[in-house]
């Protein structure tokens, strides 16, 4: 008998920890597939709701946000590069031939087209997701570029017309903000956050096997 979970993921499109989590989650499910099934739904968390369009220089950001030294920063990208190597997921740097991420972007507008690839499908708004991810993270693209934005929902399978509107008309701002407060009132403020049958927390980009484990207690436990 296979059990079912609702699991919320909430994340920003900004967030390496978050990359290293679905990842880390994805092989999680896999191994527990057979006895456990996922409904999966991305939920949204800005880490800088009040970062400018353009963005900023992305250790100048740290190092202003975190208190750290450049070379504490440089030290963190490198630890990230490393993890995210051990789920298969390719994160750039800046100064590598083809660029990577340099610049921290405000993503409200992401999670705004993440909100309406939901209403299209689950598969949709995790596929789209996961684009978003690739574009920032490997090929240093902007998540608050509309034609970033739009292409990758065509390349989910999304319809590029709709989504190109959804994003000029600033359409699903109130439902984000809406979200982005109730879990923020649930005491949710960093990211990862895994929620499982809405009582079930775990934070940040854990390893596979946290998850697993996780996944098959809270599964027997019903």
């Amino acid at each position: 008998m296979t059990t079912q979970l609702k699991i919320d993921f909430v994340s920003d499109v900004s967030c390496p920890w978050c990359v290293i989590g679905l990842k880390s989650l994805d092989q999680a499910l896999e191994r527990v597939r057979g006895d456990i099934q996922a409904e999966l739904h991305f939920q949204p968390f800005e880490l800088n709701p009040k970062m400018a369009p353009e963005g900023q220089e992305i250790t100048e950001h740290i190092t202003e946000k975190y208190g750290i030294t450049p070379a504490q920063a440089q030290a963190n990208r490198e630890n990230i590069r490393a993890r995210g190597a051990q789920v298969g997921f390719k994160f750039s740097m800046a100064d590598e031939p083809g660029g990577g991420r340099s610049r921290i972007y405000n993503t409200f507008d992401a999670h705004r087209l993440l909100h309406w690839a939901e209403l299209e499908g689950a598969d949709k708004q995790k596929a789209l997701k996961e684009l978003l991810f690739k574009r920032y993270f490997t090929d240093g693209q902007s998540p608050a570029s509309h034609e970033v934005l739009a292409q990758a929902a065509a390349e989910a399978g999304l319809d590029e017309t709709r989504a190109r509107e959804v994003l000029a008309s600033g359409e699903y701002a109130r439902e984000v903000r809406e979200r982005e407060q109730f879990y923020l009132t649930q005491g949710i403020h960093s990211v990862p956050a895994v929620i499982i049958n809405d009582r079930h927390l775990i934070s940040g980009g854990q390893p596979v096997e946290v998850f697993e484990q996780a996944l098959r207690q809270i599964a027997a436990a019903g």
